[in-house]
């Protein structure tokens, strides 16, 4: 039983070694990017994406995607003492400049109790929302919005 289990480990350790040291150059041969470059490729230059111009809101993907936001917001200041985003999407003011009011979820607490003022939860507007640029997708696809967003 000993020498079946020594030849077993042998065995064992002489193909993982094989495998290792002999299909280490042919697999990293075969790998490639998304993009179908060789992984060791230099970065292709891409043209800069552009935000997209100011508009109306942008339609959604999919259920519970947050909005995304239809306007530049470079120099946009949020911090724990001031969000630039409040100025317009408050809902003291948002009529005013005719845009979206903060969302009814956005005053809640972790155990859905509910807030005078924006969860700190929920204070940092750009870590769901994103501003939509005109990028081009990095791989092709066949992605289709939710059924219920149709």
């Amino acid at each position: 039983m000993k020498k079946q289990t020594r030849n077993l480990t042998l065995a064992l350790v002489a193909a993982v070694s094989f495998g290792f040291l002999g299909g280490q150059a042919a697999f990293a041969q075969q790998v490639q990017s998304l993009r179908g470059a060789p992984v060791d490729a230099a970065e292709p230059v891409t043209p800069a994406a552009h935000i997209r111009p100011d508009g109306p809101a942008i339609a959604r993907d999919y259920v519970q995607q947050p909005p995304l936001i239809p306007h530049k917001v470079e120099g946009y200041e949020v911090t724990k003492n001031f969000n630039k985003c409040m100025d317009c999407h408050a809902w003291s003011r948002y009529q005013e400049f005719n845009a979206t009011k903060v969302s009814l979820t956005h005053f809640k607490d972790r155990d859905g109790g509910e807030l005078s003022n924006i969860s700190p939860r929920r204070y940092f507007c750009l870590q769901c929302h994103i501003p939509q640029t005109d990028a081009k997708p990095l791989v092709d696809n066949n992605f289709k919005r939710a059924e219920g967003l149709r």
